[in-house]
């Protein structure tokens, strides 16, 4: 009897270390993306993430659009405002110091999150599960909805590592970020680029919001809360690494969700725990020197 209440707390955990890994590596993706060709730390990213799981309650609350749809709908809408904040914002910003750019989005975050705050309060807003029920699987009961989120965002990340990696476009998006003026001497729009890149990760963001609106309560406080660990994810795999941000965040996951297990009381801080000892071993993050990612 007590062994499979420890096997079914294990496994539980280890489910909901997946759960959250999912979530730290498509935002650790989106900041690397952005990071790796724009040069910009994105701090609006919790905001923008946030957005996505608003976005989706919005369209189902006064729209009427499922789920479903608005796992394409959220993304592309919260995408474009992030492009016209690129084209209007960041994009002034380009030449000066890396500092005003990351203030400008922090500025940006607390703009987002104190309109929404104000707008519809801060308490969390429940989100219908689009899958409910699940498998009983004898040791642990395993939710349908969760197994989606994590085949899912296993799948979204392989796709943009993919895309980037081995494909012609991911080719000029690295080019750009190493010689622009080349680049654009083979007739290819580098701004255009860039703003596109930007909107990439920012839906990839909003995507994320999208997922974990059915499993947490959408509130403006969850992106604020989720983005101190996402930038502890892209510092140990390497500021603008892909796959680093996609590993790294579900290894830690799954270590966070461990530590639940063996010694609860370390769970909120073992991330920041990994991230020192990593850095003390390797400065520039575990997977830079295998991966630079869209640098």
């Amino acid at each position: 009897m007590f062994e499979n209440i420890t096997s079914q707390l294990l496994f539980g955990q280890i489910l909901l270390g997946l759960i959250n890994g999912s979530f730290y590596a498509m935002l650790s993706m989106g900041l690397a993306i952005i990071f790796g060709l724009m040069n910009v730390v994105n701090f609006a990213h919790g905001a923008q993430y946030m957005l996505g799981a608003f976005v989706a309650w919005l369209l189902l609350t006064f729209l009427g659009v499922p789920y479903w749809g608005a796992l394409v709908i959220a993304p592309i809408a919260v995408a474009l405002l992030g492009m016209l904040m690129e084209r209007l914002l960041l994009r002034r910003l380009q030449n000066l110091d890396h500092l005003y750019g990351l203030l400008a989005t922090y500025a940006v975050s607390l703009i987002v999150e104190g309109l929404i705050r104000q707008r519809y309060g801060s308490t969390g807003i429940p989100y219908d599960n689009p899958m409910p029920g699940g498998m009983n699987l004898g040791f642990m009961f395993l939710p349908y909805y969760r197994v989606w989120v994590v085949v899912f965002s296993l799948v979204t990340c392989i796709g943009t590592w993919l895309l980037i990696e081995h494909t012609k476009l991911g080719a000029y998006l690295r080019a750009a970020n190493e010689n622009p003026n080349i680049v654009e001497a083979f007739g290819i729009n580098v701004p255009k680029m860039v703003t596109l890149t930007y909107g990439f990760g920012v839906g990839l963001a909003a995507l994320s919001g999208v997922l974990a609106a059915p499993i947490y309560q959408v509130s403006p406080s969850m992106g604020s809360n989720v983005m101190i660990v996402v930038f502890a994810v892209v510092v140990i795999g390497g500021m603008g690494s892909i796959v680093g941000a996609m590993a790294t965040g579900y290894m830690l996951g799954i270590v966070e969700g461990l530590t639940k297990v063996l010694y609860p009381e370390a769970a909120s801080v073992v991330i920041f725990l990994f991230m020192i000892v990593a850095l003390f071993m390797r400065p520039s993050g575990i997977f830079s020197g295998r991966s630079e990612g869209a640098r």
